[in-house]
């Protein structure tokens, strides 16, 4: 009799425990303005998995901390204006009206929600392998003359890295301005691994959401933007890091498909800006903070000849306005002909998949390229499960098997070009600080088009028959990733 009795004491102690689990997961989870995905999502884990649950919100849930948001707030500076005069002043040297009028809407959309100006003469070279890029952005820092600003997400401790580092250290050495901002959680390095460069003059900072970050406990928010920027004047970008992995030297991976871009022209005034104000908000010191000097931001003659027009845009969680997301609903919306993608985790939230739904209804012709094998496999469960929904729905799915696919890549039609750093994932939305280039030219769509089409030669298209011979476990995995996928 006693067993019953103690066996019921336990059941009532469970069911007050579960009771005020939930409701403590009630207030936590709608105590701020939040998406009704991310709240189901986060109602699920922390009802369900107690405990746990809330260790993973105490980390992952919250939202970013409003210090960040009031040091971006604070870096409107009056000399932007004189750095949009210079540029406007230098886009009216080129004739012609490089943006046709059908691209004006994105353009509009842009400025009125960024402020960022249209640059017009750029030179834009595409690379895709993991050795030329790094081979000709070497080449470019080794040239450097005043100024080399780095802001990546992960830098490793290996071979690349250690020459990367090692080059960045002499040319401190020769009297040139180094800066580097990092992701200390994006790559295996902490600030000690650049004591060599700051011991030669250079200057280095981990980026501001992982200051304090064990009081903060905000690992969520992270520094997703690749830039380069050498005197002011040549800028890279693109989905390469610094590690072995992207040179192709790691097992793991094999082939590093990615695709990066080095830009010569008044474009690189986009990323110095969004540069600057990311080293003045991750500088704890504030003689460390830079100006909006013009020195930053050389005269440079635009080009007549296969001039690029570009607009720049750096995103992030510090204004809740998702530019970058409603940049590509545009293009899906604005498409006559077609939309592609190639993006190494699809997982887009209601209103991307509702324009792309809409795209596919109009005639529009999608097509998505995701890589064969996860990076990281929950989030490729979910990759899986948006890939089966949207084939079923009329979207091409293109499965790379020309070894792991790291491109971020949007064509539109034949003119308008997207790229950057920018996945199309919910933390890439919402979550990450990304940049992304809009570039209208007839000539780099269509090159990019080709490298897509050279893509799709190694790449399987997704049919139903492939998705019904998928095992019952394997949809279980995906339809439970997809579950959590708004809190990924």
């Amino acid at each position: 009799m006693s067993f019953f009795k103690d066996l019921h004491i336990v059941w009532q102690i469970l069911i007050v425990f579960f009771t005020f689990n939930t409701i403590i997961a009630l207030y936590t989870v709608f105590h701020r303005p939040r998406s009704i995905a991310s709240v189901f999502a986060w109602m699920f884990a922390l009802i369900f998995i107690p405990g746990i649950g809330f260790l993973l919100y105490l980390f992952a849930g919250r939202g970013i901390d409003r210090e960040i948001i009031k040091k971006y707030a604070n870096q409107q500076n009056d000399q932007i204006a004189e750095i949009n005069a210079r540029i406007e002043s230098q886009n009216q040297q080129l004739k012609g009206n490089i943006v046709p009028n059908g691209e004006g809407l994105l353009k509009n959309f842009l400025k009125n929600h960024e402020e960022t100006l249209l640059t017009k003469g750029n030179q834009v070279e595409v690379i895709t392998d993991g050795k030329e890029k790094f081979s000709r952005m070497f080449r470019d820092i080794e040239q450097a003359k005043e100024t080399i600003h780095v802001e990546y997400y992960a830098i490793f401790n290996d071979k690349i890295g250690n020459a990367f580092l090692n080059l960045l250290v002499k040319k401190a050495q020769e009297g040139v301005q180094v800066r580097v901002i990092f992701d200390p959680f994006g790559g295996n390095v902490r600030l000690k691994f650049f004591k060599p460069l700051s011991d030669s003059g250079g200057q280095v900072l981990p980026f501001i959401t992982a200051h304090k970050f064990i009081r903060k406990t905000r690992l969520n928010y992270h520094l997703h933007r690749k830039i380069v920027i050498i005197d002011g004047k040549i800028s890279w970008t693109g989905g390469f890091n610094v590690g072995d992995q992207y040179l192709t030297l790691t097992k793991k991976f094999g082939f590093w498909r990615d695709t990066h871009f080095r830009i010569v022209g008044m474009a690189s005034y986009g990323f110095q800006e969004i540069f600057l104000r990311d080293w003045n908000v991750s500088a704890l010191d504030p003689s460390q903070r830079l100006s909006y000097d013009l020195d930053y931001f050389k005269f440079i003659e635009p080009s007549q000849e296969s001039a690029v027009s570009i607009h720049v845009v750096g995103d992030g969680p510090e204004d809740d306005a998702q530019t970058l997301k409603g940049s590509f609903i545009k293009m899906l919306l604005g498409a006559k002909k077609r939309v592609w993608f190639q993006t190494p985790y699809l997982i887009p939230d209601d209103s991307m998949i509702e324009a792309i739904l809409m795209a596919v209804q109009s005639g529009i012709d999608v097509r998505i390229m995701i890589p064969c094998m996860p990076d990281h496999p929950f989030i490729y469960r979910a990759t899986q499960y948006y890939a089966n929904f949207l084939h079923q729905h009329g979207v091409k799915i293109y499965i790379y098997h020309g070894g792991f696919l790291h491109a971020k890549v949007v064509l539109m039609d034949d003119m308008l070009s997207s790229f950057g750093t920018m996945n199309q994932d919910i933390r890439s939305y919402a979550l990450n600080f990304e940049v992304n280039a809009f570039a209208y030219s007839e000539p780099l769509n269509r090159q990019l088009t080709q490298i897509f089409e050279a893509d799709v030669e190694q790449s399987i298209l997704l049919t139903d028959a492939m998705i019904e011979q998928q095992p019952r476990s394997l949809r279980f995995k995906q339809s439970f990733a997809r579950l959590m996928s708004p809190i990924l």
